[in-house]
């Protein structure tokens, strides 16, 4: 059931006492896990409403309310350099679970290609994730959320190749640089942090070039602290990658971490392979004849710069 604008409206009055609801708005990007709007007031401040839109949903934003009251603290005061939605309220919904309420973050999504090097935007994107690297791990166990250790995490990237192999989709190649990979014991010994788990354009949103804000908690887990890395390595223009880089490092107490571009690059790859195994599980033949144009080209592109660093 996917909820209409008015009806998310009138679950933020319902959550939200004494709100008097002036517009409503559906946002840019629409989820597909819950319904998501916009709340204008009379005073022309901004909601956000997010209601679940089945159980699986529901438990994810139970947990990342968990996580959101934890890290309230940490953005307060200044641990982390931005700021995180903090839950105003709740409506519960007739199908159980219930829909959460908060203020709108302010800031615009980051765009990656306007990023440059130097001290500025880039760096402060750096900062920004180191901070969530330091985090006390204790924030996302008390919340409920999946914790890893580095053998662990491992052994989930090395299932999820295993996944992908079997459906035949895969070039040859790209599937033994993946195992060379993961059977390289040095590059998985790592110090599993808070990662946010589903960072991307939308989610860090910028203001007077700075980080104003981080969306969408509900992935975060205790795991590879490259997975969050690994979008701005593939992404972003390369030199700015060195910026975040110096940025984050700098930031970060643990640099004893000689692999970690290497699994961030390796995470950016997989993440075709999830893309992939996405498609077969739900039957998309348009998601996976997507996956594999993706997977052929990223074969092409690494069998050229092994030929060129060859020569």
């Amino acid at each position: 059931m996917t909820r209409s604008p008015l009806a998310l409206a009138a679950l933020a009055t319902v959550a939200l006492p004494g709100l008097d609801a002036y517009d409503v708005r559906r946002p840019l990007q629409p989820g597909t896990d819950f319904d998501v709007a916009v709340v204008i007031d009379a005073q022309r401040q901004r909601w956000v409403v997010r209601a679940p839109q089945h159980a699986v949903a529901g438990a994810a934003l139970e947990a990342e309310v968990a996580l959101l009251d934890a890290l309230g603290p940490f953005a307060d005061d200044g641990r982390l350099p931005f700021a995180v939605p903090r839950p105003a309220g709740f409506a519960h919904l007739p199908e159980g679970g219930r829909a959460c309420v908060h203020r709108e973050v302010p800031g615009r999504p980051l765009r990656l290609e306007s990023l440059r090097p130097g001290p500025g935007l880039a760096a402060a994107v750096g900062r920004a994730l180191a901070s969530v690297h330091e985090l006390p791990t204790s924030v996302v166990e008390n919340a409920g959320l999946p914790v890893y250790d580095a053998a662990g995490y491992r052994e989930r990237r090395q299932a999820e190749v295993d996944e992908a192999a079997r459906t035949g989709l895969v070039p040859a190649s790209l599937l033994r640089r993946w195992e060379q990979m993961l059977e390289d014991v040095a590059m998985w010994r790592f110090r599993p942090t808070v990662v946010h788990g589903d960072l991307s354009s939308d989610h860090v949103l910028v203001q007077d070039g700075a980080v104003a804000g981080v969306l969408d908690w509900g992935s975060a887990m205790v795991a590879d602290p490259a997975d969050d890395l690994s979008w701005l390595l593939v992404a972003a223009p390369q030199d700015a990658v060195d910026a975040i880089l110096e940025a984050y490092l700098l930031r970060r107490t643990e640099l004893t971490d000689p692999h970690l571009a290497d699994r961030a690059l390796l995470a950016g790859e997989l993440a075709l392979a999830r893309w992939l195994l996405h498609g077969v599980r739900t039957h998309q033949q348009d998601v996976v004849d997507d996956a594999v144009q993706m997977l052929h080209d990223l074969d092409e592109h690494t069998r050229a710069e092994e030929t060129a660093a060859a020569h």
